[in-house]
Protein backbone atom coordinates (compact mmCIF):
# COMPACT_ATOMS: atom_id res chain seq x y z
CA UNK A 1 0.00 0.00 0.00
CA UNK A 2 1.34 3.43 -1.01
CA UNK A 3 2.08 5.78 1.90
CA UNK A 4 1.16 9.46 1.47
CA UNK A 5 4.36 11.53 1.07
CA UNK A 6 3.58 13.85 4.00
CA UNK A 7 2.88 10.90 6.31
CA UNK A 8 6.15 9.30 5.21
CA UNK A 9 7.95 12.56 5.97
CA UNK A 10 6.39 12.77 9.45
CA UNK A 11 7.38 9.14 10.14
CA UNK A 12 10.93 9.65 8.89
CA UNK A 13 11.37 12.88 10.83
CA UNK A 14 9.95 11.38 14.01
CA UNK A 15 12.37 8.44 14.03
CA UNK A 16 15.38 10.58 13.12
CA UNK A 17 14.60 13.20 15.78
CA UNK A 18 13.85 10.42 18.32
CA UNK A 19 17.36 9.03 17.84
CA UNK A 20 18.91 12.52 17.86
CA UNK A 21 17.49 13.17 21.31
CA UNK A 22 18.48 9.83 22.78
CA UNK A 23 22.10 10.72 22.18
CA UNK A 24 22.41 13.54 24.68
CA UNK A 25 21.33 11.27 27.54
CA UNK A 26 23.68 8.56 26.28
CA UNK A 27 26.50 11.12 26.46
CA UNK A 28 25.41 12.11 29.99
CA UNK A 29 25.64 8.42 31.00
CA UNK A 30 29.11 8.15 29.44
CA UNK A 31 30.17 11.30 31.33
CA UNK A 32 28.91 9.85 34.59
CA UNK A 33 30.60 6.48 33.95
CA UNK A 34 33.95 8.03 32.99
CA UNK A 35 33.85 10.92 35.52
CA UNK A 36 33.89 13.81 33.07
CA UNK A 37 33.51 17.31 34.63
CA UNK A 38 30.01 18.81 34.59
CA UNK A 39 30.84 21.51 32.03
CA UNK A 40 31.87 18.85 29.44
CA UNK A 41 28.25 18.44 28.32
CA UNK A 42 28.37 22.06 27.17
CA UNK A 43 31.40 21.27 25.00
CA UNK A 44 29.58 18.28 23.48
CA UNK A 45 26.49 20.34 22.64
CA UNK A 46 28.65 23.18 21.32
CA UNK A 47 30.40 20.77 18.92
CA UNK A 48 26.99 19.77 17.56
CA UNK A 49 25.99 23.41 17.09
CA UNK A 50 29.35 24.28 15.52
CA UNK A 51 28.54 21.87 12.68
CA UNK A 52 25.41 23.89 11.92
CA UNK A 53 27.30 27.19 11.86
CA UNK A 54 30.22 25.99 9.70
CA UNK A 55 28.19 23.90 7.23
CA UNK A 56 25.28 26.35 6.83
CA UNK A 57 26.57 27.99 3.60
CA UNK A 58 26.78 24.64 1.82
CA UNK A 59 23.79 22.60 2.98
CA UNK A 60 21.23 25.04 1.54
CA UNK A 61 22.53 24.71 -2.03
CA UNK A 62 22.91 20.95 -1.49
CA UNK A 63 19.24 20.70 -0.46
CA UNK A 64 18.02 22.88 -3.33
CA UNK A 65 20.24 21.23 -5.96
CA UNK A 66 19.19 17.65 -5.13
CA UNK A 67 15.94 15.81 -4.51
CA UNK A 68 15.16 16.60 -0.89
CA UNK A 69 14.22 12.99 -0.10
CA UNK A 70 17.76 12.04 -1.17
CA UNK A 71 19.19 14.72 1.12
CA UNK A 72 17.17 13.31 4.04
CA UNK A 73 18.74 9.91 3.35
CA UNK A 74 22.30 11.31 3.32
CA UNK A 75 21.69 13.19 6.57
CA UNK A 76 20.60 10.02 8.36
CA UNK A 77 23.61 8.07 7.05
CA UNK A 78 26.00 10.68 8.50
CA UNK A 79 24.15 10.72 11.84
CA UNK A 80 24.37 6.93 12.08
CA UNK A 81 28.12 7.18 11.37
CA UNK A 82 28.46 9.53 14.36
CA UNK A 83 26.86 6.94 16.63
CA UNK A 84 29.19 4.24 15.30
CA UNK A 85 32.14 6.46 16.26
CA UNK A 86 30.70 6.85 19.76
CA UNK A 87 30.30 3.06 20.03
CA UNK A 88 33.97 2.54 19.16
CA UNK A 89 35.13 4.84 21.97
CA UNK A 90 35.81 7.99 19.96
CA UNK A 91 35.52 11.23 21.94
CA UNK A 92 31.87 12.24 22.54
CA UNK A 93 32.74 15.76 21.35
CA UNK A 94 34.00 14.53 17.94
CA UNK A 95 31.26 11.90 17.60
CA UNK A 96 28.53 14.43 18.32
CA UNK A 97 30.17 16.83 15.84
CA UNK A 98 29.65 14.17 13.13
CA UNK A 99 26.04 13.72 14.24
CA UNK A 100 25.69 17.50 13.93
CA UNK A 101 26.99 17.41 10.34
CA UNK A 102 24.29 14.86 9.54
CA UNK A 103 21.65 16.94 11.29
CA UNK A 104 22.56 20.17 9.49
CA UNK A 105 22.46 18.32 6.17
CA UNK A 106 19.04 16.85 7.03
CA UNK A 107 17.38 20.03 8.29
CA UNK A 108 16.97 22.18 5.11
CA UNK A 109 15.42 19.22 3.30
CA UNK A 110 13.05 18.45 6.19
CA UNK A 111 11.52 21.91 6.08
CA UNK A 112 12.30 22.73 2.45
CA UNK A 113 10.25 19.83 1.13
CA UNK A 114 7.04 21.05 2.83
CA UNK A 115 6.15 23.64 0.15
CA UNK A 116 6.67 20.89 -2.46
CA UNK A 117 4.20 18.59 -0.70
CA UNK A 118 1.52 21.24 0.06
CA UNK A 119 -0.48 23.49 -2.25
CA UNK A 120 -1.80 26.34 -0.07
CA UNK A 121 -0.49 28.58 2.70
CA UNK A 122 -2.92 27.13 5.22
CA UNK A 123 -1.86 23.59 4.28
CA UNK A 124 1.75 24.67 4.73
CA UNK A 125 0.92 26.07 8.19
CA UNK A 126 -0.81 22.80 9.15
CA UNK A 127 2.13 20.76 7.84
CA UNK A 128 4.53 22.94 9.83
CA UNK A 129 2.45 22.46 12.95
CA UNK A 130 2.42 18.70 12.46
CA UNK A 131 6.11 18.33 11.69
CA UNK A 132 6.94 20.55 14.67
CA UNK A 133 4.57 18.47 16.79
CA UNK A 134 6.10 15.18 15.62
CA UNK A 135 9.58 16.60 16.16
CA UNK A 136 8.84 17.71 19.70
CA UNK A 137 7.09 14.42 20.43
CA UNK A 138 10.27 12.72 19.21
CA UNK A 139 12.31 14.98 21.51
CA UNK A 140 10.01 13.99 24.36
CA UNK A 141 10.01 10.26 23.66
CA UNK A 142 13.68 10.16 22.62
CA UNK A 143 14.78 11.97 25.76
CA UNK A 144 12.83 9.56 27.99
CA UNK A 145 13.99 6.49 26.05
CA UNK A 146 17.57 7.76 26.03
CA UNK A 147 17.55 8.24 29.80
CA UNK A 148 16.03 4.80 30.42
CA UNK A 149 18.16 2.85 27.93
CA UNK A 150 21.38 4.59 28.97
CA UNK A 151 20.70 3.56 32.58
CA UNK A 152 20.20 -0.03 31.36
CA UNK A 153 22.96 -0.43 28.77
CA UNK A 154 25.12 2.04 26.87
CA UNK A 155 25.75 -0.45 24.06
CA UNK A 156 22.08 -1.23 23.46
CA UNK A 157 21.05 2.41 23.68
CA UNK A 158 23.49 3.24 20.89
CA UNK A 159 22.42 0.19 18.88
CA UNK A 160 18.79 1.34 19.10
CA UNK A 161 19.85 4.76 17.77
CA UNK A 162 21.47 3.21 14.73
CA UNK A 163 18.43 0.99 14.15
CA UNK A 164 16.12 4.02 14.24
CA UNK A 165 18.26 5.86 11.69
CA UNK A 166 18.14 2.81 9.41
CA UNK A 167 14.33 2.63 9.60
CA UNK A 168 14.14 6.38 9.00
CA UNK A 169 16.28 5.92 5.88
CA UNK A 170 13.83 3.33 4.60
CA UNK A 171 10.98 5.78 5.17
CA UNK A 172 12.52 8.31 2.78
CA UNK A 173 11.89 5.87 -0.07
CA UNK A 174 8.16 6.68 0.16
CA UNK A 175 8.81 10.41 -0.40
CA UNK A 176 8.82 11.49 -4.07
CA UNK A 177 12.20 12.45 -5.52
CA UNK A 178 11.35 15.82 -7.02
CA UNK A 179 14.26 17.22 -9.06
CA UNK A 180 16.21 20.11 -7.60
CA UNK A 181 17.82 23.12 -9.23
CA UNK A 182 20.86 21.65 -10.99
CA UNK A 183 22.12 25.11 -11.99
CA UNK A 184 23.27 25.85 -8.44
CA UNK A 185 27.06 25.84 -8.02
CA UNK A 186 28.88 24.96 -4.80
CA UNK A 187 31.89 27.12 -5.76
CA UNK A 188 29.79 30.19 -5.07
CA UNK A 189 28.19 28.74 -1.95
CA UNK A 190 29.93 31.00 0.59
CA UNK A 191 29.50 34.28 -1.31
CA UNK A 192 25.93 33.36 -2.22
CA UNK A 193 25.22 32.48 1.40
CA UNK A 194 26.45 35.85 2.62
CA UNK A 195 24.20 37.47 0.01
CA UNK A 196 21.30 35.27 1.18
CA UNK A 197 21.81 36.32 4.80
CA UNK A 198 21.70 39.98 3.75
CA UNK A 199 18.66 39.32 1.55
CA UNK A 200 16.65 37.62 4.30
CA UNK A 201 17.50 40.25 6.91
CA UNK A 202 16.50 43.01 4.47
CA UNK A 203 13.04 41.42 4.12
CA UNK A 204 10.83 42.59 7.05
CA UNK A 205 8.88 39.31 7.36
CA UNK A 206 12.02 37.17 7.19
CA UNK A 207 13.84 39.39 9.70
CA UNK A 208 10.89 39.09 12.08
CA UNK A 209 10.94 35.30 11.69
CA UNK A 210 14.71 34.93 12.07
CA UNK A 211 14.82 36.99 15.25
CA UNK A 212 11.88 35.00 16.65
CA UNK A 213 13.26 31.55 15.84
CA UNK A 214 16.81 32.28 17.02
CA UNK A 215 15.54 33.63 20.34
CA UNK A 216 13.35 30.55 20.84
CA UNK A 217 16.03 27.98 20.04
CA UNK A 218 18.78 29.72 21.98
CA UNK A 219 16.53 29.90 25.02
CA UNK A 220 15.25 26.34 24.66
CA UNK A 221 18.72 24.84 24.25
CA UNK A 222 20.20 26.55 27.30
CA UNK A 223 17.06 25.93 29.38
CA UNK A 224 17.21 22.20 28.66
CA UNK A 225 20.65 21.88 30.22
CA UNK A 226 19.93 24.37 32.99
CA UNK A 227 16.84 22.39 34.03
CA UNK A 228 18.83 19.12 33.88
CA UNK A 229 21.25 20.71 36.37
CA UNK A 230 18.53 22.35 38.49
CA UNK A 231 16.16 19.39 38.95
CA UNK A 232 18.58 17.30 41.09
CA UNK A 233 19.39 20.33 43.25
CA UNK A 234 15.78 21.38 43.83
CA UNK A 235 13.99 18.03 43.99
CA UNK A 236 16.77 15.55 44.83
CA UNK A 237 16.13 13.51 41.66
CA UNK A 238 19.39 12.06 40.33
CA UNK A 239 18.50 9.13 38.03
CA UNK A 240 18.77 9.98 34.33
CA UNK A 241 15.47 8.33 33.40
CA UNK A 242 13.47 10.45 35.88
CA UNK A 243 15.31 13.65 34.96
CA UNK A 244 14.66 12.97 31.27
CA UNK A 245 10.95 12.45 31.98
CA UNK A 246 10.68 15.78 33.78
CA UNK A 247 12.58 17.68 31.09
CA UNK A 248 10.43 16.00 28.44
CA UNK A 249 7.28 17.52 29.96
CA UNK A 250 8.25 20.74 28.16
CA UNK A 251 8.08 18.73 24.94
CA UNK A 252 4.50 17.73 25.70
CA UNK A 253 3.62 21.40 26.00
CA UNK A 254 5.34 22.24 22.71
CA UNK A 255 3.45 19.46 20.93
CA UNK A 256 0.13 20.81 22.18
CA UNK A 257 1.11 24.38 21.36
CA UNK A 258 2.33 23.43 17.86
CA UNK A 259 -0.82 21.50 17.00
CA UNK A 260 -3.03 24.25 18.44
CA UNK A 261 -1.29 27.05 16.54
CA UNK A 262 -3.49 26.94 13.38
CA UNK A 263 -6.51 27.52 15.64
CA UNK A 264 -4.84 30.24 17.71
CA UNK A 265 -3.03 32.25 15.05
CA UNK A 266 -4.34 32.53 11.44
CA UNK A 267 -1.59 32.29 8.81
CA UNK A 268 -1.98 35.95 7.80
CA UNK A 269 -1.64 37.11 11.41
CA UNK A 270 1.64 35.30 12.10
CA UNK A 271 3.02 38.41 13.84
CA UNK A 272 0.76 37.69 16.85
CA UNK A 273 3.04 34.79 17.77
CA UNK A 274 5.38 37.15 19.61
CA UNK A 275 2.74 37.45 22.36
CA UNK A 276 3.25 33.75 23.13
CA UNK A 277 6.99 34.39 23.26
CA UNK A 278 6.32 37.10 25.82
CA UNK A 279 4.31 34.71 27.98
CA UNK A 280 7.00 32.04 27.62
CA UNK A 281 9.68 34.47 28.87
CA UNK A 282 7.63 35.51 31.89
CA UNK A 283 6.85 31.90 32.88
CA UNK A 284 10.56 30.95 32.57
CA UNK A 285 11.51 33.74 34.97
CA UNK A 286 8.75 32.72 37.39
CA UNK A 287 9.78 29.03 37.28
CA UNK A 288 12.79 29.51 39.58
CA UNK A 289 10.44 30.34 42.45
CA UNK A 290 8.58 27.02 42.17
CA UNK A 291 9.53 24.38 44.72
CA UNK A 292 6.60 21.96 44.36
CA UNK A 293 7.25 19.03 42.02
CA UNK A 294 3.70 18.88 40.63
CA UNK A 295 3.61 22.62 40.07
CA UNK A 296 6.92 22.59 38.21
CA UNK A 297 5.48 19.94 35.87
CA UNK A 298 2.62 22.33 35.05
CA UNK A 299 5.07 25.21 34.62
CA UNK A 300 7.31 23.22 32.26
CA UNK A 301 4.29 22.24 30.19
CA UNK A 302 3.14 25.89 30.03
CA UNK A 303 6.62 26.96 28.87
CA UNK A 304 6.43 24.35 26.12
CA UNK A 305 2.91 25.34 25.04
CA UNK A 306 3.85 28.99 24.69
CA UNK A 307 7.02 28.02 22.84
CA UNK A 308 5.10 25.86 20.36
CA UNK A 309 2.65 28.67 19.54
CA UNK A 310 5.62 31.06 19.28
CA UNK A 311 7.78 29.06 16.85
CA UNK A 312 5.36 27.52 14.30
CA UNK A 313 4.14 30.77 12.67
CA UNK A 314 7.75 31.99 12.55
CA UNK A 315 8.80 28.92 10.58
CA UNK A 316 5.82 29.19 8.26
CA UNK A 317 6.34 32.80 7.23
CA UNK A 318 10.05 32.19 6.60
CA UNK A 319 9.33 29.20 4.35
CA UNK A 320 6.61 31.08 2.48
CA UNK A 321 8.77 34.16 1.86
CA UNK A 322 11.94 32.12 1.37
CA UNK A 323 10.35 29.90 -1.27
CA UNK A 324 9.30 33.05 -3.14
CA UNK A 325 12.51 35.09 -3.00
CA UNK A 326 15.38 32.60 -2.95
CA UNK A 327 14.39 28.95 -2.39
CA UNK A 328 13.22 27.24 0.76
CA UNK A 329 16.43 25.24 1.20
CA UNK A 330 18.45 28.45 1.30
CA UNK A 331 15.92 30.04 3.65
CA UNK A 332 16.17 27.15 6.10
CA UNK A 333 19.98 27.13 5.80
CA UNK A 334 20.09 30.83 6.74
CA UNK A 335 17.66 30.11 9.56
CA UNK A 336 19.84 27.24 10.80
CA UNK A 337 22.93 29.46 10.67
CA UNK A 338 21.29 32.26 12.65
CA UNK A 339 19.61 29.90 15.13
CA UNK A 340 22.67 27.80 15.78
CA UNK A 341 25.03 30.76 16.00
CA UNK A 342 22.84 32.10 18.79
CA UNK A 343 22.51 28.63 20.37
CA UNK A 344 26.30 28.22 20.23
CA UNK A 345 26.72 31.62 21.86
CA UNK A 346 24.15 30.70 24.53
CA UNK A 347 25.79 27.34 25.25
CA UNK A 348 29.23 28.96 25.36
CA UNK A 349 28.05 31.45 27.98
CA UNK A 350 26.22 28.70 29.90
CA UNK A 351 29.32 26.45 29.86
CA UNK A 352 31.42 29.34 31.17
CA UNK A 353 28.82 30.04 33.86
CA UNK A 354 28.86 26.37 34.89
CA UNK A 355 32.66 26.36 35.13
CA UNK A 356 32.41 29.51 37.26
CA UNK A 357 29.92 27.64 39.48
CA UNK A 358 27.06 30.06 38.84
CA UNK A 359 23.97 28.19 40.00
CA UNK A 360 21.22 26.91 37.72
CA UNK A 361 18.39 29.21 38.93
CA UNK A 362 20.48 32.26 37.98
CA UNK A 363 21.06 30.75 34.53
CA UNK A 364 17.35 30.01 34.09
CA UNK A 365 16.31 33.52 35.12
CA UNK A 366 18.94 35.04 32.82
CA UNK A 367 17.60 33.04 29.87
CA UNK A 368 14.09 34.32 30.61
CA UNK A 369 15.29 37.93 30.74
CA UNK A 370 17.25 37.57 27.47
CA UNK A 371 14.20 36.01 25.77
CA UNK A 372 12.08 38.87 27.08
CA UNK A 373 14.50 41.33 25.47
CA UNK A 374 14.20 39.55 22.11
CA UNK A 375 10.39 39.56 22.33
CA UNK A 376 10.32 43.30 23.04
CA UNK A 377 12.53 43.76 19.96
CA UNK A 378 9.99 41.72 17.96
CA UNK A 379 7.30 44.13 19.13
CA UNK A 380 9.44 46.93 17.67
CA UNK A 381 9.95 45.01 14.40
CA UNK A 382 6.22 44.32 14.14
CA UNK A 383 5.60 48.03 13.61
CA UNK A 384 7.91 47.94 10.57
CA UNK A 385 6.15 45.07 8.80
CA UNK A 386 4.53 46.10 5.47
CA UNK A 387 1.06 45.78 7.03
CA UNK A 388 0.08 43.96 10.20
CA UNK A 389 -3.07 42.68 8.50
CA UNK A 390 -1.42 41.80 5.17
CA UNK A 391 -1.81 38.10 4.20
CA UNK A 392 1.26 36.00 3.54
CA UNK A 393 2.59 36.46 0.04
CA UNK A 394 1.31 34.04 -2.55
CA UNK A 395 3.98 31.45 -3.30
CA UNK A 396 4.52 29.40 -6.41
CA UNK A 397 4.69 25.90 -5.01
CA UNK A 398 6.43 23.09 -6.80
CA UNK A 399 4.17 20.36 -8.06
Amino acid sequence: MRVAPLKALYFTQFLSAFADNMIIFIVLAIMRQENYPGFYIGLVQSAFLLAYVVCAPFVGPFADRNAKSYVLLIGNIVKAAGILLLMTGISPVFSYLVVGIGAVTYSPAKYGILPELTDTKDALLRANGKIEGYTIFAILAGSVAGGMLAEYSLFWSMAVCIGLYLISMAGTLAIPRMPGNSSLRYSRALSDFISDVKLFFSNPKCRFSLVGTCSFWMSSTVLRFAFIAWIPLMFGITSLDKISMLVAVTGVGIIIGSLATPYLIPAHKYYRSYLYGLMMALIVIASIFVSNLYLIIAVLMAIGFMGGAFIVPMNTVLQDEGHRISGTGKAVAVQNFVNNTMMLLGMGIYTGATRAEINAPVSIATVGIVLLGFVLYLHFLKKKLPSSEEPLTESTYSS
